[in-house]
């Protein structure tokens, strides 16, 4: 396996693992560090990534300085590697959406998670990050995105995924990818709640987008969100 690191936006890097055998063309497992007083980790990445991930933060800051974890949805690739960060940082929380820590992470996570709710902001100290609940989309009822307001990047989570090993930041066209993504994988709830948050979090204006799942996009993210949520939209008329 293939693990860099690259800095998509000033002090937010993005961890990448590329897969070859996980799905056609191979697939890429991103997570994505923010340098700030508090630092912040979006996405643990698997268990068995954790040795991978954590020595691309090494070449940042000291592990143990992290003082946020989070991500978009309780999966495996999201989140399985969460208590072994919780253990190599004493001082980190783990952030989510109030319903995800109620349903899962009070249970799951080794120290007590700090719930959000929608619109709530923590300030990272130089950064300030903004919690958005996005139930159903793509998938999860508890599922949510982060955006940071000072660079203003939008932590998709699974929302916009690709197949293969593209650049760590591209300006091309990423619809076309995420849909031939979606008919390979199906992962998408496919219903009304999709298109909503998407066309909810275009307004946001982002620059950035941070996908989990292949290049991350520089440009105008709101176009690119709608543009996806028109596909959903064509994909649930049909």
């Amino acid at each position: 396996m293939d693990t860099h690191t690259d800095e998509i936006a000033d002090g937010i890097y993005r961890i990448s693992t590329f897969i070859p055998d996980a799905g056609p063309g191979g697939f890429t497992f991103n997570q994505f560090f923010i340098d700030a007083e508090e630092p912040l980790l979006f996405h643990c990445g698997m268990r068995a990534l954790f040795p991978l991930v954590s020595a691309q933060i090494e070449r940042i800051r000291p592990v143990e300085q992290l003082r946020w974890i989070t991500f978009g949805h309780v999966e495996a690739d999201e989140c399985g590697a969460m208590n072994l960060f919780l253990a190599a940082a004493p001082n980190a929380q783990v952030a989510h959406g109030a319903l995800g820590c109620m349903v899962s992470i009070d249970d799951m996570a080794d120290r007590p998670p700090r719930p959000m709710a929608d619109g709530e902001v923590i300030d990272l100290g130089g950064r300030r990050v903004q919690h958005f609940d996005t139930p159903h989309a793509p998938h999860n009822w508890e599922a949510r995105v982060l955006y940071e307001q000072t660079t203003g990047t939008l932590f998709c989570g699974d929302l916009m995924t690709q197949l293969g090993n593209g650049p760590a930041l591209t300006a091309a066209d990423l619809v076309g990818p995420a849909s031939a993504a979606e008919d390979v994988f199906h992962a998408t709830s496919l219903g009304p709640a999709v298109p909503a948050a998407l066309y909810r979090l275009a307004d946001l204006e982002p620059t950035t987008l941070a996908i989990m799942h292949g290049s991350s996009f520089l440009g105008d993210g709101a176009t690119a969100l709608r543009e996806l949520a028109a596909e959903y939209e064509q994909r649930l008329a049909a």
